[in-house]
């Protein structure tokens, strides 16, 4: 098993970074000093500067770079402007620590919702292991084990939040969990899946844009992603 010290490069992260810059997935600065800050070494045992999806166990994956540099750079003013944010799926734990870390509000929590304990479990080993475990110390990043389609309302309502895998609809109970002001990002679809914005306004109403196409992993039950032996 590679080691985290061995795989952290900060010459490698730098080059994906700009990698990221030329291809138009990072357009801020906020995200550059975001991705460059959080580095991917520490949620992603194999290869973590390589712009491609990655295996991180229990038929799961962390996203490719470009994917989550998209996903912060739409919801990166909900995020500076926020105090709560949701990551559904929240996997290997980076795009939390991201979100927790963009955030200014002192008193900002940036959840995490994972239906899988071994990825609960290995989220929460991997931020410890990070400099940026202090944030789980001080309850600034608190991820649980759940059913993501239905949110988590304790923390509720979220200016910010993010679904990492494919619903086939528009769960109704994140929407009702959205912040007024707030946005969600989701993919959407099952053969054909898109990249969709949800805004909620001021009124409550909610409107829906689609960014591009995309290929996700189904937003499905716990069972279904990983039967129990």
């Amino acid at each position: 098993m590679t080691s985290i010290s061995a795989n952290i490069s900060s010459h490698r992260n730098i080059h994906l970074i700009n990698h990221l810059k030329k291809i138009g997935a990072i357009k801020s600065q906020e995200v550059a000093s975001v991705m460059q800050e959080v580095d991917r070494a520490y949620y992603s045992e194999y290869d973590p500067y390589a712009d491609k999806p990655q295996s991180i166990g229990c038929s799961a994956t962390i996203s490719a770079p470009h994917i989550h540099a998209y996903a912060l750079e739409l919801l990166k003013d909900q995020l500076k402007n926020g105090k709560r944010s949701l990551d559904v799926g929240s996997g290997s734990g980076f795009l939390t620590v991201c979100f927790a870390k963009m955030m200014k509000d002192p008193n900002a929590v940036a959840c995490g919702v994972e239906h899988i304990p071994e990825l609960v479990k290995l989220s929460i080993n991997n931020i410890k292991k990070s400099p940026d475990k202090d944030l789980l110390e001080k309850g600034k990043i608190k991820i649980k084990e759940g059913d993501g389609r239905k949110g988590w309302d304790e923390y509720a309502p979220y200016d910010a939040i993010h679904v990492g895998a494919a619903a086939e609809e528009i769960p109704q109970d994140l929407v009702d969990q959205l912040n007024i002001g707030g946005r969600m990002v989701i993919p959407v679809g099952k053969a054909e899946q898109e990249f969709l914005v949800v805004d909620k306004g001021v009124d409550g109403k909610i409107d829906v844009e689609k960014i591009f196409d995309v290929m996700y992993v189904p937003l499905t039950d716990k069972e279904k992603q990983w039967p129990s032996k």
